[in-house]
Parts: C-alpha cells; structure tokens; sequence
C-alpha cells in the first residue's frame, strides 16, 4: 500500500501536515483507517484542505452542510470537534510557536524507534501517548484518546513502528 510505504511512519514537521492527521486519526474512532485512507482526498476537500484558520471559522451552517457530504463520516461529533480541535490548535501554535514543536516534547524532540518483530508485540497505547491524550485534552482537543494519539504518533513518525522485517524499517 503506498500510505504504508511512502508515508506511514516517516518524520512529519509541518504542521498542516500534523493537523491532518490528527484530524483523520480522531475520524477513524470506531472505523478502520482504510475507511478513512479512502475519503482523505474528500476530507481534503470538505475541510479547506486542513486550513486550521478557515476550519475554526466554521459555523452552523457549514456543519449542516458537512453533514450531507457522503465523502467525508458525517458524524456530528467528530465535525464539531474537528472545529473545535481547530480552535485548540491554534492556540497551540501561539502559546509554542508551532504545533511542531508542542508534538515533539512527547518524545524528546526524536522519533523512538521500536524493534517490533511482530504485530502483535506493538501496543495499543504507552505512557507518551497517554501523556499526550491527557495534555491535548486539557488543552481542549477533542478524539484524542491515547490509542488515537498512538496512533497518531505512528503516523506521523514520532514513533517508528515498522517491524524489523520491514523495508522501511531503520535501525539507527
């Protein structure tokens, strides 16, 4: 799968970039992430190509009108907390500077690498990601529970969970 290859798990800095995926990792609680994967390209669409400004701007009426788009899980909960989230990130961003920067405090500012041999050695949650669902939550952001955050923080590379079989997988 290319996400899996080109992009799951490589370092992400750029805080658009950041604010995406911890937008699609909140859309995928209780789904698949292939599910998710499959609407990125609307979910692009639908919310301003992940624009935090224009995002917490949102009002009733562009809820109403996410509500009716069958490219994206229309959800009101998750839509409202993705304003929300909006709203929290930018925040962030002026208390830290950059969103980039606030993330990367969770891991010392360098992906962990893990030595996974098999799937099933991989947790669900650490204390990192429990630490940062419990911060970012503090903070107002909502879908961020510590799965979700682990999760997140495998996307984004903060982690580096590719097996030891793995191409993609570095032993630095």
């Amino acid at each position: 799968m290319l996400y899996h290859d080109r992009e799951w798990g490589t370092p992400v800095h750029d805080d658009r970039k950041l604010f995406e995926m911890l937008i699609l990792e909140g859309a995928q609680a209780g789904l698949s992430w292939i599910t998710i994967l499959r609407k990125r390209e609307n979910y692009m669409k639908a919310f301003d190509n992940f624009d935090a400004n224009r995002i917490a701007g949102y009002d009733k009426r562009k809820v109403k009108q996410l509500l009716t788009d069958e490219g994206i899980v229309r959800n009101r909960m998750k839509i409202e907390a993705t304003i929300g989230n909006a709203k929290a990130f930018l925040e962030v961003q002026k208390e830290f500077g950059s969103f980039d920067t606030y993330i990367w405090r969770f891991v010392k500012g360098r992906p962990r690498l893990n030595r996974w041999r098999s799937l099933k050695e991989i947790p669900p949650t650490t204390p990192e990601s429990e630490a940062m669902s419990k911060e970012l939550k503090l903070r107002g952001f909502r879908f961020v529970g510590p799965t979700i955050c682990y999760s997140f923080m495998q996307a984004c590379g903060l982690v580096n969970d590719h097996l030891t079989t793995c191409f993609r997988f570095k032993n630095k």
